[in-house]
């Protein structure tokens, strides 16, 4: 029997903490459900998940609807696209079934990829390697969450590139009920002719709309400012996300519209750092631009925003005195802290 292969490739960089990466696993659950009642999908989808951050790694290989299980996402520091690219591709080469003069192999693979950022590793070989071995061979569908997606690269992969940004409560179920609509219809559409052309089910363009225009690029997330800390008594990570400031500002607020507020801060496992990018990134955020202070998620100290001389943020309760950094065992005293504004390490998004 010919399958219909979905590869589905997802941005788990660090920007994607908290909401997001959990509005992505509900979105599996619900996609997956969906396509288990229709029965062309369960005839001929297989689903396999690629995710990436700083590295890239298939965490479901292909698989068909019924076997098929969401998985848990990482998180890691970075978006390593290139990295991605070169995973897809080797997916690609080992697990679908080619056509031949001897057999009829896979339907065409569908690619569904998901990013929010900026590539920080080097595309550019993936994407020549790409469009000289796979562009006509599979089917790709570039979707930008958010106004800062490098739109560019992008566009240099597909010819289909959507932007997708999630302002009202319901916007990102309506988006996975786009997904798996078109993944049915084009279950139902394959066999029924010599073309394999891409079916989508037509845009709701209040929620996504396709890309027209030049958008200018940025070295770093322009929307979102991620830290990553240690809790000071069970040594475990931590990530603290701050997201621009969206509302009117007003005057007496005292607050620039160019500042970013506390959005949570987020446990996460020692996965982190074998999902982010090596070396420490050389972006930096003064902390004059950031609004709130949150407590440790761990052992619910007053502070998660401690900095040792080191550079890396521990959780701190009051009153500040002697401490241990988890990170380099050295003992400092925040007794006598000034509470100046000062730069800190940013992740790389």
């Amino acid at each position: 029997m010919r399958r219909l292969p979905i590869f589905f490739v997802l941005d788990v960089s660090e920007s994607m903490a908290g909401e997001n990466l959990q509005k992505m696993e509900d979105g599996m659950v619900l996609l997956v459900h969906s396509l288990r009642t229709d029965p062309h999908a369960l005839e001929s989808v297989y689903l396999s998940v690629i995710a990436f951050a700083g590295i890239a790694q298939t965490i479901v290989p292909l698989v068909d609807v019924v076997s098929f299980y969401p998985p848990k996402l990482p998180i890691g520091s970075g978006t390593s696209l290139g990295a991605a690219l070169q995973e897809l591709i080797k997916q690609i080469d080992s697990s679908t079934v080619t056509t031949t003069t001897e057999q009829k192999g896979d339907w065409k693979p569908i690619v569904y990829l998901f990013t929010d950022g900026k590539p920080t590793d080097n595309v550019d070989a993936a994407i020549v390697s790409w469009q000289k071995n796979y562009a006509e061979k599979v089917d790709l569908i570039a979707v930008a969450f958010g106004k800062y997606a490098d739109l560019t690269v992008l566009r240099k992969l597909t010819g289909t590139v959507l932007v997708f940004e999630d302002t009202q409560k319901d916007d990102f179920k309506k988006f996975v009920q786009w997904v798996t609509a078109s993944v049915v219809i084009q279950s139902k559409s394959v066999g029924k002719s010599e073309k394999e052309d891409i079916n989508l089910v037509k845009l709701d363009d209040t929620i996504l709309k396709f890309d027209k225009k030049e958008t200018q690029t940025f070295n770093a997330d322009l929307d979102c400012v991620v830290l990553v800390g240690r809790c000071q008594k069970k040594r475990n990570p931590y990530l603290i996300k701050y997201d621009r400031i969206k509302h009117v500002v007003k005057p007496q607020e005292n607050v620039q519209a160019n500042h970013f507020e506390l959005t949570g801060c987020y446990p996460v496992t020692e996965d982190y750092f074998s999902w982010s990018t090596t070396g420490a990134s050389d972006v930096k955020v003064n902390t004059s631009e950031l609004v709130g202070w949150p407590s440790c998620p761990y052992c619910g100290n007053s502070s998660a925003f401690g900095v040792c001389q080191c550079g890396k943020l521990m959780c701190l309760n009051f009153p500040y005195g002697m401490e241990m950094c988890p990170w380099c065992e050295t003992r400092i005293d925040f007794a006598n802290s000034s509470g100046e504004a000062f730069d800190v390490h940013r992740g790389r998004g």
